[in-house]
């Protein structure tokens, strides 16, 4: 943390509405507050109180690294929140603090190696050469979202996770709530109740499984006394929910790839570098609304002259570090030529994504297999028509109707 003269002034809180942006259009609030300093003052639509928000990369990879700023914290409060509810439960990795972290990180870390991800790609290319056979079959034009973007995540998760085909309709339609504001506080609750018990009763039935799928090892954990019961549950939650993510980005790039001819051209024409164009979207698109989990100060912290008091929540933004023009030259602009430098798409710290080499594994193979199956794949309508979704703190195209 940088050291400066404490000062008195502190920067207004400033409200920040869920809003329903169409497109990949930076949010303009989280603009603004860009604009306004290193670091400002936010309410969200739900919870109590204000909430300090970094925005600089620097600072977001500082406050995510230093154990001063713990998220245990937030599950005794009701900090200021996108969430309409609010009810982390026992043995969540999003809100672990060391040495509990590690502790329960490690019966399901073996699922998302790099080793584990090459021994499932074949199995997930199988899954999408499927679903593509479909819709070359059925000739254009087709939702992409419908027919590829959503059923092959929930399908790949569904896997590494253990989830019997005949209940993964039932899973999806769960997660697909909670991630959603449409409802309120009672649809979510509703969601949450089902997935978690059903998650309850699989963690049970697998307690003397021999299985590599995550609810087999949760099982043999919570069987060997590794972890509690309620640990499994906690953990399993937020892994099931992570297939949502990679769908909605997913169906970002690829509506900025059929809007914008010289990137489509660039990945067609140069296959083999298709990696540094899905960094680079990576690093671009704007996947989620508003900011994600808070963390509070556990003792007084001064930063760039403001002193963050012990108690105080704090969010940091990936969307905004991502557009840091310290550090991106010319961040608005999608630029695959852009000298490298790690952008924060899967977070940074303890509490980088778990399951951040399974979605990269899935965007390769969907972005790689449109383009590969489908020559001259365009919109079917004008880009402005593509419905995007509403009420949801995670963005992208509600439907990507194209055809080739």
């Amino acid at each position: 943390m940088t050291e400066e003269t404490t000062t008195l002034t502190e920067p207004p809180v400033r409200d920040w509405p869920a809003l329903d942006l169409d497109g990949t259009d930076f949010d303009p609030v989280l603009g603004e507050l860009m604009r306004e300093g290193p670091l400002t003052r936010i309410r969200l639509p739900y919870g109590e109180g204000w909430a300090w928000l970094a925005t600089r990369y620097e600072d977001v990879r500082a406050v995510t690294n230093d154990p001063r700023f713990g998220r245990a914290e937030v599950t005794r409060r009701q900090v200021t929140r996108m969430a309409p509810h609010f009810k982390p439960r026992p043995g969540s990795l999003a809100f672990a603090d060391q040495p509990d972290h590690n502790r329960l990180r490690r019966p399901v870390a073996g699922a998302f190696t790099v080793s584990a991800m090459k021994r499932l790609r074949p199995r997930a290319q199988r899954m999408l050469d499927g679903l593509m056979d479909g819709v070359v079959r059925d000739g254009p034009p087709a939702d992409l979202v419908e027919r590829v973007l959503e059923p092959f995540p929930l399908a790949v998760v569904s896997e590494v996770m253990g989830v019997p085909a005949a209940d993964r309709a039932r899973v999806h339609g769960w997660t697909r709530q909670i991630i959603s504001t449409s409802g309120g506080a009672e649809a979510a609750e509703q969601a949450k109740n089902g997935l978690y018990a059903w998650i309850t009763e699989t963690v049970r039935a697998r307690a003397r499984s021999l299985g590599d799928d995550v609810y087999a090892l949760l099982g043999a954990a919570v069987h060997g006394g590794e972890i509690s019961e309620a640990e499994a549950v906690g953990l399993a939650g937020p892994l099931q929910i992570g297939g949502e993510a990679v769908t909605h980005n997913c169906g970002q790039m690829l509506y900025l790839l059929l809007t914008r001819p010289e990137l489509m051209r660039r990945m067609r024409e140069r296959p083999e570098a298709r990696g540094a164009v899905l960094d680079e979207l990576l690093r671009y698109v704007p996947h989620r609304s508003s900011v994600g989990l808070a963390r509070i100060a556990l003792e007084d912290v001064d930063l760039h002259g403001v002193r963050i008091r012990a108690g105080d929540p704090v969010y940091v933004s990936y969307l905004a570090a991502n557009r840091d023009p310290e550090v991106f030259a010319d961040p608005d602009r999608i630029d695959p030529d852009r000298a490298p430098r790690p952008h924060l798409s899967f977070g940074n710290g303890p509490h980088y994504c778990t399951g951040a080499v399974l979605a990269r594994l899935q965007t390769e193979l969907l972005l790689d297999t449109l383009l590969d199956r489908l020559p001259d794949l365009r919109l079917a309508v004008a880009p402005e028509e593509v419905p995007w979704r509403r009420r949801t703190m995670i963005r992208g195209p509600r439907s990507l109707p194209c055809t080739w």
